[in-house]
């Protein structure tokens, strides 16, 4: 294994550590079973990642003295369904799971989520590990112990918390990733420097080419860095009541534009988190928080990734900002029937707010879709 990073989660007798590094999926067996109580694993993957990492995961685990059983659920967002979680459920059950078994979630943010939650019902709870083989989970979803699945109403409406005993992000993963599905995760990359770190932004602004195409440093550099201002925000906050939904930058805005899309992989997750973070930087300066200079660096760099900042035209032509904002007002953080955003005073300065008036609201949308109506944005 290549010279990687270790981040610790935390969280008294929950803590547990994310391993950054290439080469993880070979050594899985070797790297989990000291923080596993049994060797009984079952694994829950799709069948994207199935064919390239279930063998080699598959032997590690066994090696390690493992009993192993596999799921392979179809890829993409439609598997985080009510529907697929029963299957789940029903399937590791079927395998005869025990309360000391442990569930692996390999694959990206839609097998953690649908796992973790799979894990945290059956059997009233069993272990959780995450082997996340997308940028997106091994910076985000991987790590903190949020999981879920969809409702008809909304994203991730339907979840609990359960932290892993253990993350292995192994990079070499990426390198099989479709050029815009590693793209998309770039966007969460962005949203922890505009959270509360402007020097990581600027780092970002040198480096992205080497994190998005590379493999070396830089991006084991980028996944630790957003690793641990996430274990930072959990560790002080695990269940998000306060500072922790300040990850949120960007979600309530995308997660609406994710439900209108259908979850059907015409927008992908990081694609909305960019669009909903352009339209938090654009709300942000409009109500005057937001220096203009801040959020037009914010466009470019977006723009220079190769993130869009509008839906594609021909999934929202119809599209309105009321029909956006009415997705919005279902969002697990609305209280007393108010939106809590997260809105920013600059690059690196992201803040809770409450009550921003529902016109301007609309008119940040409203300038998000208008190039999917063939017009420029205002």
């Amino acid at each position: 294994m290549s010279a990687g990073r270790r981040v610790r989660v935390a969280l008294g007798a929950r803590s547990y550590d994310v391993i950054v590094g290439a080469g993880l999926v070979a050594r899985a067996g070797e790297l989990l079973a000291p923080v596993l109580s049994g060797r009984r694993a079952a694994v829950v993957t799709d069948d994207n990642v199935a064919p390239r990492y279930l063998a080699p995961l598959r032997a590690s685990l066994e090696a390690a003295g493992f009993a192993v059983s596999e799921r392979v659920v179809p890829a993409g967002e439609a598997s985080k369904s009510w529907e697929s979680l029963g299957r789940l459920i029903e399937a590791l059950l079927a395998a005869r799971v025990e309360r000391s078994s442990a569930v692996i979630a390999l694959g990206g943010g839609v097998v953690g989520d649908l796992a973790g939650v799979a894990a945290a019902l059956v059997l009233r709870g069993v272990e959780f590990a995450q082997i996340p083989t997308t940028l997106l989970a091994q910076i985000d979803s991987s790590v903190g112990g949020k999981t879920g699945v969809n409702s008809r109403l909304g994203k991730n409406l339907i979840g609990a918390f359960l932290q892993p005993r253990r993350v292995l992000a192994d990079i070499d993963t990426l390198n099989t990733l479709p050029a815009r599905e590693l793209t998309a995760g770039y966007a969460e990359c962005v949203k922890y420097a505009l959270i509360d770190d402007p020097a990581f932004f600027d780092w970002l602004e040198a480096n992205a080419g080497a994190v998005l195409r590379g493999a070396g440093p830089e991006r084991v550099r980028a996944i630790a860095a957003c690793c641990e201002a996430k274990a930072r925000l959990v560790a002080e906050d695990e269940r998000e009541t306060g500072r922790r939904a300040l990850l949120n930058l960007g979600h309530t805005f995308g997660h609406a534009l994710e439900s209108l899309a259908g979850y059907g992989g015409a927008l992908a997750h990081g694609e909305a988190v960019a669009i909903g973070t352009a339209m938090a930087f654009d709300l942000s300066t409009r109500l005057g928080f937001c220096p203009p200079a801040d959020r037009d660096r914010v466009f470019a760099h977006f723009a220079a990734a190769g993130l869009p900042l509008a839906p594609p035209r021909q999934l929202a032509a119809g599209w309105t900002a009321r029909g956006v904002f009415e997705r919005m007002a279902r969002d697990k953080k609305v209280r007393g029937g108010r939106l809590t955003l997260v809105l920013a005073h600059g690059i690196g300065r992201a803040f809770l707010h409450r009550g921003a008036p529902e016109a301007d609201i609309l008119a940040a949308i409203d300038a998000g879709l208008a190039p999917a109506r063939g017009r420029a944005r205002p």
